[in-house]
């Protein structure tokens, strides 16, 4: 029984050989690397001969002066990310969901969805350009008698800067998702609702809200696990020395010590303290979407 299995479903076993492959040689045996958090590790000595020192890195890592911050940095920075790509999709999926003109309708899809295609190299020139002391927006300030907003050097400015361009980037996408649960409502309730004389709030509170609730319950447990990610890539390209203070994250920390410092030791360890924070964060997420949403992986 089990070979006649075997046999049947080889096809797709060999199919996806090319990909197991690839995670195992580009994944799994990188991992082997961890090995140097526990070490004071040269290059030129390699895994093998380099100083064991335990938890020395750790202890290194915990004691300097800007770790907190840069914690907080990344939480607060993570978390209302999470937050608003929570709520902008989910209004949005509700406004569009009451346009009729079809061609509006697809036309607005299109240009919020855009921006998720673009990498944030590309955003982050024309964020630069854009939010300049001399760019549009500032002129737009200026002009309305207020005194113009150094967004992108303001460490008053710069988180909320990185929240909401990384919103607009993102929030496309999540929208699409919340329009297709739309259509998973049942339309005899709208129907029964009218005839009982329920107005479109009311409908959209009692109906359209409740037979979104599942998916707005797995999306926000699942994005439980990016409370550490607070966007390496666009703190990068838009982040400098006057914002460290505000902007710099976990991730930014990471390159700095490890490939401008190169602390390869220490960069490893503080590696390792986010991914072991953010297995524990995903895992209780999906524990979460399988209690509430009956969302399971397997």
């Amino acid at each position: 029984m089990f070979n006649k299995k075997w046999r049947q479903e080889s096809a797709n076993h060999i199919m996806l050989l090319p990909g197991v492959l690839f995670l195992f040689l580009f994944c799994y045996v990188p991992m082997f690397g961890i090995i140097i958090s526990f070490q004071k590790y040269y290059p030129t000595k390699g895994f093998f001969k380099s100083e064991w020192v335990g938890l020395e890195n750790f202890r290194y890592i915990f004691e300097l002066p800007d770790f907190n911050r840069v914690l907080w940095n990344t939480v607060f920075i993570a978390s209302a990310k999470i937050i608003l790509l929570l709520i902008v999709p989910i209004i949005t999926a509700l406004l569009l969901n009451e346009v009729r003109n079809v061609l509006f309708k697809r036309s607005v899809q299109t240009l919020i969805y855009l921006p998720y295609f673009l990498s944030w190299v590309i955003l982050a020139g024309i964020l630069m350009d854009v939010l300049s002391l001399k760019g549009i927006v500032n002129q737009m300030i200026e002009g309305l008698g207020m005194q113009s907003i150094f967004f992108l050097g303001n460490n008053n400015w710069f988180p909320w800067t990185l929240i909401v361009s990384d919103t607009w980037k993102q929030f496309g996408f999540d929208t699409i998702i919340y329009l297709a649960a739309l259509t998973g409502i049942n339309p005899t309730l709208y129907e029964a609702a009218v005839i009982d004389g329920a107005s479109r709030w009311k409908q959209t509170l009692h109906i359209t809200l409740p037979g979104m609730a599942p998916i707005i319950v797995l999306m926000l447990t699942l994005s439980l696990g990016n409370v550490l990610n607070a966007g390496f890539d666009q703190v990068f390209n838009l982040y400098s020395p006057p914002v460290f203070e505000s902007g710099d994250i976990i991730d930014t920390m990471i390159y700095r010590i490890g490939l401008q410092d190169y602390q390869f030791s220490v960069s490893a360890a503080l590696g390792l303290f986010k991914s072991i924070i953010s297995f524990v964060l995903v895992s209780v997420s999906y524990a979460m979407a399988y209690r509430f949403a009956n969302y399971r992986i397997f």
